[in-house]
């Protein structure tokens, strides 16, 4: 299945989540924001959130600095 992440196309081999798509990107834990389809995601709602083929989802890592 077919997704788009971050803009460009990305491969599914199975039906996932947020949460295990995370993971899968060595993301799990740490604090990310998510948008899909246009509409922000709350990270409580990332492991009932499902993914479908066509989905568009971005993801943006937070990091501290000084």
């Amino acid at each position: 299945m077919e997704i788009t992440l971050n803009g460009q196309p990305y491969n599914l081999s199975e039906p996932t989540t947020i949460t295990l798509l995370l993971e899968s990107l060595g993301l799990g834990g740490k604090p990310v924001v998510a948008e899909l389809n246009h509409e922000a995601v709350l990270p409580r709602n990332f492991p009932d959130t499902p993914l479908a083929a066509g989905d568009s989802i971005e993801i943006i890592t937070l990091a501290a600095g000084g």
